[in-house]
């Protein structure tokens, strides 16, 4: 009995060291399960709107240069803007790189914002990621495309929340407008809430 309670004095752990594996193991739980979280964050502020197909055929380099905002659904980091024009260049290193500029007829003032958009799968899907802030991203997803002209574009951002319609030009030919804000109600944008930009 002497030698068991020997054996015993040697396994077990010393006072205390029990509890600090438990609190090593519980901050690597909660790690993993932040990391875990995080992920699924950025996912869903990247994903395609379930439903919804990006354009394929896509040709990055007919899709840079300026755009004139026609159309939008409200969100406040655009709101009280008219005048918006998106810019689109790109880098050696191939990372585009977004310039968003509009009027704020409230305060008088011009607004300028310059992120960076990567593609999510390859070049010639129309589905990119696009930051304005470190290392946040959010969905930028073409889902109708002038593909003949690249004149006019209908984006969607990670859910049904966000819609864009963008042309080449400060007017858009009323029918084809039209025909983009139909297809946006059919697929389940609230076409009745778009704003329809001042272009001077």
């Amino acid at each position: 009995m002497q030698r068991d309670a020997l054996m015993r004095r040697q396994i077990s752990p010393p006072l205390g060291e029990g509890e600090e594996v438990n609190d090593n193991m519980k901050k690597m739980a909660v790690t993993v399960g932040v990391g875990f979280l995080m992920t699924l964050l950025l996912n869903s502020c990247t994903g395609v709107p379930e439903g919804l197909e990006p354009v394929t055929g896509f040709e990055p380099n007919r899709y840079l240069g300026t755009w004139y905002e026609i159309a939008r659904l409200d969100h406040s980091f655009e709101r009280n803007l008219s005048s918006v024009t998106a810019h689109y260049s790109r880098k050696e290193s191939g990372e585009i790189v977004v310039v968003n500029k509009g009027f704020n007829g409230k305060t008088g003032e011009w607004k300028e914002i310059e992120g960076h958009a990567r593609f999510i799968e390859n070049e010639s899907v129309g589905s990119l990621k696009v930051s304005f802030f470190g290392p946040f991203y959010g969905g930028y997803h073409i889902i109708a495309l002038d593909k003949e002209n690249y004149a006019y574009a209908m984006v969607a951002g990670p859910n049904r929340s966000y819609l864009w319609i963008l042309a080449r030009d400060k007017t858009l030919n009323p029918e084809t407008l039209s025909a983009l804000v139909a297809r946006a109600k059919q697929w389940g944008f609230d076409t009745e809430a778009l704003i329809y930009v001042k272009q001077n």
